[in-house]
This record gives C-alpha cells, structure tokens and sequence, in this order.
C-alpha cells in the first residue's frame, strides 16, 4: 500500500478521514459503499484494486449517513467506493488522454470533477447516461462505469499511494456535468490523441525513408 508505516495512531487518522469523506459524499446524495484494501501487513501485491466489501452492495445503496459511518467504525480502512448508474457515471481513461481532456474541458467552460488513482487512470464524473457513444465504446482506451459498477473514491488507499481528487465536486457546486458534454470532449481528445500519434508515424517514416 503506502510506502510508510502503519502504526496504530496513523492507521485510525486515515479511518476517520475515510469515513468522513464518505458521510459527505453521502449527505450530497452520492451512493457510497465500503471497498476492498491493500493487505498492509502482508503487503500483497496481488490485491489489483478496490471491490465492494459487502455481496450484496447493490441492495444497500440507500444507507442513511449513520449506517455509513459505521461501516468505517471498525479497525479496518476499508477504502470508499461511489456506485456507478444511479447519481453519478464515470468514464475511465488513461493520464494522457485524462489530461487532453481536462484542458478541452477547462477551454470549454464545463469542467467535471476527475479522480486519479495511484495506477495511472483517470476518472471522469456526470450524471448517468444510458450508455456511451459509438466513437468511446469502440475505443480500447475508454472504460464506461454505469449501472452496477463501481469507482473508487479519495482517500481510497492503493499499493504506493491513494486515490486523489484531480478536480473535486465542491469546487464545481456539486453539480454533476452532463454525460453528454463530458463525452464528447473526451471524444475530441481521443480523436486528437489519434491525430497526433498518426501524423508522428509518418515523421518517423519520412526520417527512415
């Protein structure tokens, strides 16, 4: 996980900061649940990310922010999870393309709160939508988080580090931008990512000519 110490004292600051940001996100309506972590002791690094902790998740989506917060009452950090498809979708992409988005969106005036893992994805977030568009679905860069998926949320811890907010929904007035917009700005960078890596095949080509 964390490259540091997992003393007693640090462990229970980092539990009460988890649950505290999942009370808040819960109060704002986000469907929050308790995920998977890294085994600190045993340091495994088979553990590739969060899951739900509870089997049925599904049917819990409604706790009110009491039962939350004891679900991170107990000695374990569980990490914070946010279900996909019911106030909140999330588009999955890789830092390069992630950061090509965020600037056209910054440009574009309509800027959506992004999350970035430890593992190098960036997370895109706005309302729901029933799925995505052509130009998205059929690219092997893009990973949709609808109806029964889940993302992992800040402080969410990984191996060597934990979950942050690129963009955070408070600065945004907690007001989810449209799938759509979303999703065709991340079509225009994917499409100038494309445009950019073709015109570079063929300097390379010219120079080997």
């Amino acid at each position: 996980m964390l490259d540091t110490d997992w003393s007693d004292s640090w462990r229970d600051a980092f539990r009460i900061e988890l649950r505290a940001e999942a009370i808040g996100l819960a109060c704002h309506g986000w469907p929050v649940l308790p995920g998977t972590a890294p085994a600190t002791e045993s340091g495994d690094e088979a553990w590739s990310g969060p899951v739900p902790v509870h089997g049925d998740w599904a049917d819990r989506l409604d706790a009110h922010p009491g039962e939350i917060a004891g679900w991170w009452d107990g000695d374990h950090p569980y990490s914070l999870l946010v279900a996909t498809g019911e106030v909140v979708d999330a588009v999955e992409v890789g830092v390069e393309l992630g950061k090509r988005a965020a600037r056209l969106l910054r440009a574009t005036g309509h800027p959506a709160p992004i999350v970035a893992t430890p593992d190098g994805r960036w997370l895109f977030l706005s309302t729901v939508a029933d799925g995505l568009p052509e130009r998205l679905a059929a690219s092997d860069q893009i990973r949709w988080h609808g109806q029964g998926s889940w993302v992992p949320l800040p402080p969410t811890p990984f191996h060597h580090g934990v979950v942050h907010w690129r963009v955070k929904p408070d600065v945004l007035g907690w007001h989810l931008p449209q799938a759509a917009a979303v999703h065709s700005v991340l079509a225009r960078a994917l499409d100038e990512a494309e445009n950019r890596d073709w015109a570079q095949q063929l300097v390379g080509a010219s120079a080997a000519a």
